[in-house]
């Protein structure tokens, strides 16, 4: 089970479809940038984007799966192209006459179409077409046919694509995160913490919360629903994935119920983190990264919980690794695990097939 956000872990999930179709993945709707940003100025609806390429990572492309759907789900409108081309493009999916709806074959095709004119009847006429995934406005309209429910059309799509594995929202809700930084500051919004479209934080974030369009939330009034702590009870090993750390990944740790379900499952607890930089953790090191995880959960979890029923191992590349670094960790209680995992031809990027080895070995 992974919880994670963001492109991070799509390639260790496209290689892990290799080794088992059992993987679960509970993905932050909370994104408020790139196309997903577009979407969401437009309609007031959850960040549909990670979701949809996780999707597209675990989906089965061989001929066994529908690689003409995975196709479609995957095009994009260009990003330099005029409003009446985009449109004319965006007409011709909409009628079934591209060539990549052509290729899809019934049922589907009209089940695709179902979805795609539900998102054209509440399209606002200067909708920005510009890169937009055709996944994303798939799934948009499935919101929408849905009674502005995520979960029914992600198990559609799911099917559509035979999907290997299972791939859900942390919660079904629209919402934000946001954060109070160490100065004092307040930023809300995804995409003013990444540091990927706007500039890097200028110091640490101190705490991470959900906000609706108004106001900051208290934690009772965002739960983990029902079906997603059953799979956490079920899980054979527990991964904090890889990506931005406060808002890829404790982001999904936020809703009440995540600390205390993880806490009651004895299974590996992983934390995997990020190879390079990440513009969200300014001047913090693997072992503050560590608390930042431990803080969130023990939010929620029982009192006096001890650190290893929330993380109980690192897998720790040789990049990140220091004998100063295991110290602090074991202060911890939490076991470092020195390994080689990245890419031979890049260290900033983890090689797929040794993370799924060491990830599968643990179970």
């Amino acid at each position: 089970m992974f919880f994670s956000g963001g492109s991070a872990l799509n390639d260790i999930s496209r290689s892990l479809k290799s080794y088992t179709h059992n993987s679960v993945h509970l993905i932050t709707p909370f994104d408020s940038g790139g196309s997903s940003q577009v979407l969401r100025k437009a309609f007031n609806m959850p960040a549909v984007g990670d979701l949809r390429s996780r999707l597209m990572a675990l989906a089965d492309e061989t001929e066994l799966g529908q690689p003409d759907i995975f196709r479609l789900f995957t095009h994009r409108f260009p990003t330099d192209a005029d409003p009446d081309t985009l449109n004319k493009e965006f007409r011709s999916i909409v009628h079934g006459q591209h060539p990549l709806m052509q290729a899809v074959s019934q049922p589907m095709r009209s089940l695709i179409l179902t979805q795609i004119k539900a998102f054209d009847a509440r399209r606002p006429k200067d909708f920005d077409l510009r890169n937009a995934s055709v996944g994303n406005l798939i799934v948009a309209g499935g919101y929408f046919a849905n009674d502005f429910n995520l979960e029914p059309v992600l198990f559609i799509m799911s099917k559509m694509v035979a999907v290997l594995g299972t791939v859900r929202a942390i919660v079904d809700d629209n919402l934000h995160i946001g954060a109070k930084l160490e100065n004092g500051s307040v930023i809300l919004g995804q995409r003013e913490l990444t540091g990927k479209e706007v500039p890097p934080l200028p110091c640490p974030i101190q705490q991470l919360f959900l906000t609706n369009a108004h106001n900051r939330l208290p934690r009772e009034a965002v739960r983990l629903p029902m079906r997603n702590r059953r799979l956490i009870r079920k899980s054979d090993v527990i991964c904090y994935a890889p990506g931005s750390l406060f808002s890829s990944v404790i982001a999904n740790l936020l809703p009440l119920g995540v600390g205390a379900t993880i806490a009651e499952r004895h299974v590996p607890k992983v934390y995997l983190p990020s190879l390079g930089t990440d513009p969200e953790c300014p001047g913090m090191d693997l072992a503050d990264q560590l608390e930042a995880i431990l803080s969130a959960l023990k939010i929620d979890a029982p009192e006096h919980v001890a650190n290893p029923a929330l993380v109980n191992t690192i897998l720790c590349d040789e990049t990140l690794y220091t004998p100063q670094i295991a110290k602090r960790l074991s202060r911890l209680g939490v076991q470092c695990v020195p390994t080689l995992l990245h890419k031979a031809e890049n260290p900033h990027q983890y090689d797929p097939n040794k993370v799924c080895d060491a990830l599968i070995s643990l179970s």
